[in-house]
């Protein structure tokens, strides 16, 4: 048997008993934290183009396009409210697998997809939680075996991703091994995805991630009347592996699969790339903890590992406005850190253009400097040092739990500094605070009814309250 016959037999065969609380539980705030997001970001830059295009293509109104209302067709509303879960890159990410964690943003393609396709199909919460479960697994387990790194140019949430929405779609559509097998065979020939689009700072860094939600979906239904794919999509002579990967593990596709579920496994603290974290809070204990004079900081240095292979990229860029603000702040080192430093705190309103644009944080992101020289084990690690004019110099270094060199790990971190459970809930009420579009009451009833997923009977009640 294949690994992508493996893969196909583990994704039909999974039931939502054999799953366990931990994995449930896991799941079910992965959705609480996505949704949220989804709601944030419904009236971020470009979203709102992306749903009149949604409506002025019409079609069948199987899924309803959550905050903003109306209904279209699954594959459709699926993209949508995906591009909104990813506008501030605050959704879940990095999926830990063996071990390790990886570069990657999952959930805001696959709990969309999961949504949608629910309630086109009239889904219970346990089927959508079941599908959820196997369809991050099964893109958490091809990443992990992908050898990626950010330098390779291509954005994994517009690869992996469209295997995890081709799984869940697959699944909640009730398709048998051969067409679930076609229908990763069909998926294969729309991957794609840049990172320009981050370098850039344009619209399309969520585009991706939008469009695996779309795509995935669309397989399913192809396969569904019969359509035909790539027999092996990940191992045949030109499938994912060769195409797309320097150098591949497939056995770390199988390993105890059914045994362990893998997803995303980190909650984002700051709504912006998760790579910042650990400078940001490096930079908040600093201005927390040290009484500091702005108007007197001569330079701020930013001492990360060089195994940071991204902050020689994007992230460490000097800091410029451009077109879309909110996505060049997301990814900007200097602007994170000196945000934090002038306003002691990090959310969501800061990353809108007003904020973005204000003198006293432009003028000191001009002074905040990158280094590489932090130990070469020490890849999450990160050390912000503040130089006054005077001469004086502050520090903040953490210490690890453990016996090691000076590291950061930033809070989110799915091992040593998780956000709670209650932490995550609270974050879902910030966002819809933020957007301003959901009710105090209606966050409520629908929060109530995420954490009691699995006891509905038919998601149409959760999506009524966030439309």
């Amino acid at each position: 048997m294949t690994v992508s016959e493996q893969l196909v037999e583990n994704i039909l065969q999974t039931q939502f008993d054999s799953l366990g609380k931990e994995v449930v539980d896991s799941a079910k705030n992965r959705i609480i934290d996505a949704v949220g997001c989804l709601i944030a970001g419904a009236n971020a830059a470009g979203c709102l183009m992306v749903v009149d295009l949604v409506r002025e293509w019409g079609g069948a109104g199987e899924s309803t396009i959550l905050v903003h209302g109306g209904r279209g067709p699954a594959h459709n509303v699926a993209m949508v409210n995906s591009i909104m879960t990813r506008s501030y890159d605050f959704e879940p990410c990095a999926p830990y697998v063996e071990g390790k964690s990886l570069p990657g943003h999952i959930s805001g393609s696959t709990v969309p997809t999961a949504v949608a396709v629910a309630e086109q199909k009239g889904a219970s919460g346990k089927e959508l939680i079941t599908a959820l479960v196997v369809g991050d697994d099964v893109a958490s387990r091809i990443l992990a075996a992908s050898d990626y790194s950010f330098d390779l140019g291509w954005d994994c949430t517009g690869t992996v991703n469209m295997f995890g929405t081709t799984a869940i779609a697959g699944r909640l559509w009730g398709l048998d091994e051969r067409q679930l097998l076609n229908a990763f065979g069909i998926v294969v020939n729309q991957l794609a995805g840049t990172f320009q689009s981050i370098y850039d700072g344009t619209h399309c860094f969520k585009l991706p991630q939008g469009l695996a939600a779309r795509a995935g979906i669309i397989s399913a239904e192809l396969a569904s009347k019969g359509f035909t794919g790539v027999k092996d999509f990940l191992q045949s002579k030109n499938g994912y592996f060769a195409q797309y990967c320097r150098a591949y593990q497939p056995e770390t596709v199988t390993k105890d699969l059914g045994k362990k579920f893998y997803a995303d496994a980190t909650f984002k603290p700051y709504p912006c790339c998760r790579t910042l974290h650990a400078a940001i809070d490096c930079s908040l204990e600093l201005v927390r903890n040290k009484d500091l004079s702005l108007e007197d900081i001569d330079k701020v240095t930013v001492y990360v590992a060089p195994a940071m292979r991204e902050w020689r990229m994007f992230l460490g860029q000097p800091f410029e406005v451009g077109d879309i603000p909110q996505v060049n702040a997301a990814f900007s080192l200097a602007y994170n850190v000196a945000n934090a430093l002038v306003r002691k705190s990090v959310r969501l309103e800061h990353f809108t253009e007003e904020f973005i644009r204000d003198p006293q944080v432009l003028n000191l992101a001009k002074r905040v400097k990158l280094t590489a020289t932090l130990p070469l084990d020490r890849p999450q690690a990160a050390r912000v040092s503040v130089k006054m004019k005077s001469g004086s110099e502050f520090a903040t270094i953490k210490f690890p739990r453990v016996a090691s060199a000076y590291v950061d790990i930033a809070r989110g971190d799915p091992i040593s500094n998780p956000l709670t459970a209650e932490e995550i809930r609270e974050k879902f009420r910030t966002n819809t605070a933020f957007s301003k579009r959901v009710s105090k009451e209606n966050t409520e009833k629908a929060l109530k009814m995420l954490d009691k997923l699995e006891e509905i009977n038919d998601v149409d009640a959760i999506i009524s309250e966030l439309s």
